[in-house]
């Protein structure tokens, strides 16, 4: 595939999703690129902004299968992965038959999943990291594509479980949901409050997703330009020599080397997205700084000052992009 095609494919899939979702232009470039850089992505937003909706157009302009799994605090690990059963065959023999739970998706919806228990929310993560699951012993392979939208209110938090540290390091992004303005609100009142309401069509197959993935990964990327990648990494840490002030008074632990990871694909990705219609698109600075807070902050784990004080996570991963840059124009 060429950088081109993956342009026109990107465009394609997100002018379909926009046919449904209207005032939420930056997310869905951001569920689009955690799809075209095989990773998952975390929606966090006040009830009634689309979230729920999001995924669904998602799912249909790509011709893609999706399930929808509403976590609960009694919702039960089987319940997403499936379960064994004891089967009976024609000539009375009893023997062991699989039960595939909703996870056997291309597209999986983990709606409100702060709502499940530490137990159930666990179920997730051999599929959002190796794309298989494990039953009784015997591994199963994930549909491909494979992606989890999840999604949390950050209000209601009573009977919620923070997702643990190692479940929101397997999110490539985590998107900020904001209220519509005035101009996209009325959009949505005609399109929702008439007598039809329009419905994306399919602009990508499972084929040409995996082929868009394996262009994100060929764009080529100077060495500067990833040691920068490695330094925002290592400026989240607040015992690095390069973590800013913000960093080292509020941060308890910074990001991991899959956010680096995450970085430089999504990065990848946007290059793609921009300036695909060039001859050969390579990875920029100015890639991983726009990028770089969906990329981070749900890595960036704050301390107890930093918690008490409702510091925003965003702000530090800002900071240290810019203590980052300042190094590397200083050396």
């Amino acid at each position: 595939m060429t950088p081109l095609e993956f342009q026109t494919g990107f465009r394609a899939a997100r002018d379909q999703v926009q046919r449904v979702i209207v005032g939420l232009d930056d997310i869905v470039d951001g569920v689009l690129t955690a799809l075209f850089a095989d990773g998952n992505v975390l929606l966090e937003g006040l009830p009634g902004l689309g979230k729920t909706r999001l995924v669904n157009a998602l799912a249909a302009s790509l011709d893609l299968s999706a399930t929808r799994i509403q976590f609960t605090p009694d919702l039960m690990p089987a319940d997403v992965t499936g379960t064994h059963l004891v089967s009976t065959d024609d000539a009375g023999r009893k023997h062991f038959s699989l039960r595939r739970g909703p996870i056997f998706a291309n597209v999986v919806l983990a709606d409100e999943i702060n709502r499940a228990t530490p137990k159930t929310q666990s179920a997730l993560l051999e599929a959002m990291q190796e794309r298989q699951v494990t039953l009784l012993g015997e591994t199963h392979a994930l549909p491909r594509p494979f992606i989890v939208v999840a999604t949390q209110n950050p209000l209601e938090m009573e009977g919620t479980y923070p997702l643990p540290e190692a479940q929101l390091d397997r999110f490539l992004m985590k998107l900020h949901l904001e209220m519509p303005g005035e101009e996209a609100l009325l959009t949505i009142l005609e399109r929702t409050t008439g007598t039809g309401e329009p419905e994306p069509d399919a602009a990508l197959d499972a084929a040409t997703i995996l082929a868009m993935r394996e262009c994100v990964r060929e764009v080529p990327a100077a060495p500067e330009t990833l040691r920068l990648a490695v330094r925002i990494l290592m400026a989240t840490q607040p015992d690095n020599d390069l973590a800013p002030d913000g960093v080292r008074r509020f941060v308890r632990f910074g990001a991991s080397p899959r956010g680096v990871q995450a970085l430089v694909l999504a990065g990848k990705c946007r290059a793609l997205v921009e300036r695909g219609d060039s001859r050969q698109p390579v990875l920029s600075p100015e890639d991983l700084e726009a990028v770089a807070v969906n990329c981070l902050r749900h890595r960036v784990i704050l301390n107890f000052e930093g918690e008490s004080e409702r510091i925003d996570a965003d702000a530090l991963v800002v900071e240290a992009v810019q203590s980052a840059r300042a190094s590397l124009q200083g050396r």
